[in-house]
C-alpha cells in the first residue's frame, strides 16, 4: 500500500530543531461499548540526544505511546514525526529494546549472531558487520563472549546483548521498554550506567519507559508523568543534575530527593510541593 501521508516538516511550535514530533496523538482499542481509550491528545518533541523518561500509573499507555512512536501501532488520531517525516510504519534509524530480553533473543544463535541479526539487510561487508558487531559488544562490556549463547548468560548479560543488538544498528533513537524491570537491583544500577554511557557515546537520543521513580530521575534529562488512562501529560518536567550521574552521590542530592518526590506525587494523583 502506498504511503499517502505528507512527508511534512511539521514540528511543534518553538521547537524546529525536534527529532521526534508527538502531535496530539491518541490511541484507542476496540470500538462501541468495549472502547478502551489508553492515550488522548498527548503532545511533546524530543531534542537530538536527550534522554526522556516516561512514567505513570500502571495502565497509564505507556507503552502504548512508545509502540506509536516506534511504529507498531497506528495511532487513532493525531500523527507522529521523526527528523521531519510523519511515519506510517517502523521509522528508519530507530531500534526498540523491550522488558523481556529472554523472548527477544533468539536462543538458537550466538550471542554475536544475535547481535549481527539486525544488520543482515544491510549494505555492510561481511568484515563490517564482524567490526560492527565486535564494538558493540564491546560497549555493553561483552568483549569475549560472543561465541557462547543467551542460555550461558546471567539475566543482565542478557540485556546487555539485547542493547549490543540495537547498537548494531546505530540508531538516532532507542526506545527501551521497561528494560531493567527483570534484573535484580544491583544489576539494575549498572544497566542504568551502561545506558548513559551508551548515550553519550553514540549520541543517541533515549526514550525510556519506567515504573520506577527514581530510575526515571536518575536517567533523564526531562521525566514524561502521564495520567491514568486516557493518558494526558500531567507534567513535562526537566531533570538538571549534574553529570555525569552516580549511583550514590547523584541519588544523595537533595535536588535528586526533591525531584522524585515530585514525580512520585504526580505518578500518585497528587499536587507537587515546590
Amino acid at each position: 500500500m502506498t504511503d499517502v501521508q505528507p512527508k511534512s516538516t511539521h514540528a511543534v511550535p518553538g521547537d524546529p530543531g525536534a527529532l521526534v514530533v508527538v502531535d496530539n496523538v491518541s490511541h484507542t482499542y476496540g470500538s462501541g461499548s468495549t472502547a478502551h481509550n489508553a492515550i488522548r491528545n498527548l503532545a511533546f518533541s524530543v531534542q537530538p540526544r536527550e534522554f526522556v523518561s516516561i512514567v505513570g500509573p500502571s495502565g497509564a499507555g505507556k507503552t502504548t505511546l512508545l509502540r506509536t512512536l516506534a511504529g507498531l501501532l497506528s495511532p487513532s488520531s493525531g500523527g507522529v514525526w521523526v527528523e521531519g517525516k510523519r511515519i506510517s510504519g517502523v521509522p528508519d534509524d530507530m531500534a526498540m529494546v523491550f522488558q523481556d530480553y529472554s523472548r527477544s533473543l533468539l536462543p538458537w544463535l550466538s550471542v554475536e549472531k544475535n547481535v549481527a541479526f539486525p544488520l543482515g539487510g544491510s549494505k555492510h561487508s561481511t568484515a563490517e558487520r564482524h567490526e560492527i558487531v565486535r564494538e558493540s559488544l564491546e560497549a555493553v562490556g561483552l568483549d569475549g563472549f560472543g561465541k557462547r549463547y543467551p542460555w550461558q548468560l546471567s539475566g543482565g548479560m542478557q540485556q546487555r546483548v539485547a542493547i549490543a543488538r540495537a547498537l548494531a544498528y546505530r540508531p538516532k533513537l532507542l526506545l527501551m521498554d521497561e528494560p531493567f524491570a527483570s534484573v535484580d537491583a544491583q544489576t539494575r544500577e549498572g544497566l542504568e550506567d551502561l545506558v548513559l554511557q551508551i548515550r553519550d557515546r553514540y549520541d543517541m537520543t533515549i526514550l525510556f519507559v519506567t515504573h520506577d521513580i527514581d530510575e526515571s530521575v536518575y536517567l533523564a534529562n526531562r521525566v514524561l508523568v502521564l495520567s491514568r488512562p486516557p493518558a494526558h501529560i500531567v507534567e513535562d518536567l526537566r531533570i538538571e543534575l549534574p553529570e555525569p550521574r552516580d549511583q550514590i552521590t547523584t541519588r544523595e542530592n537533595p535536588d535528586f530527593v526533591h525531584l522524585r518526590s515530585r514525580v512520585a506525587r504526580l505518578v500518585h494523583g497528587g499536587t507537587p510541593e515546590g
